[in-house]
């Protein structure tokens, strides 16, 4: 064996990766690409797991009126553009539209909030969103029961 060689017939003084810095790139690639992949959806627009795009607003005002498990569930979620607000074709930006949201049950209202990500949460399932105002509508009658919704709001402004 030549002195000048190293263990596996390279020049000994050239610079070979370690180990760990070879691991390390590996991780870090493998981190991002898992991260990638975990945030597709999000950044490509496709809140629904399944694969399927919610294009409600595209579409329409949501509406349903059904009887739902003996309940008659009504509900409606139309934009609504801020007062003092226009819209300007020339502009590059667009107006902000907020849904009102009317859902109820037995004729009672059913408070429902839109989140950021366009699903909606109620008072009586307020830990879980739905992608669809029905849904919500839904997934209330089934939490409530043969219970009825309050008469009297519990907010008012």
């Amino acid at each position: 064996m030549n002195p000048t060689e190293g263990t596996r017939g390279e020049p000994a003084g050239a610079p070979r990766p370690a180990r760990r810095a070879v691991l390390r790139t590996v991780f870090t690639a493998a981190v991002v690409a898992g991260t990638g992949g975990a945030l597709a959806p999000v950044l490509l627009g496709s809140p629904d797991p399944g694969g399927r795009t919610q294009e409600r607003d595209a579409v329409g005002p949501e509406r349903f009126s059904e009887l739902y498990k003996g309940r008659e569930i009504r509900g409606t979620a139309t934009p609504v553009v801020p007062a003092g607000a226009q819209s300007h074709a020339g502009e590059a930006g667009a107006v902000a539209m907020t849904p009102g949201i009317d859902v109820s049950v037995d004729g009672r209202a059913l408070h429902v909030m839109r989140r950021a990500d366009g699903s909606y949460i109620s008072t009586v399932n307020h830990y879980e969103s739905f992608p669809t105002l029905v849904e919500t509508a839904r997934a209330a009658v089934d939490e409530l029961g043969t219970a009825q919704l309050s008469a009297v709001s519990p907010h008012n402004i």
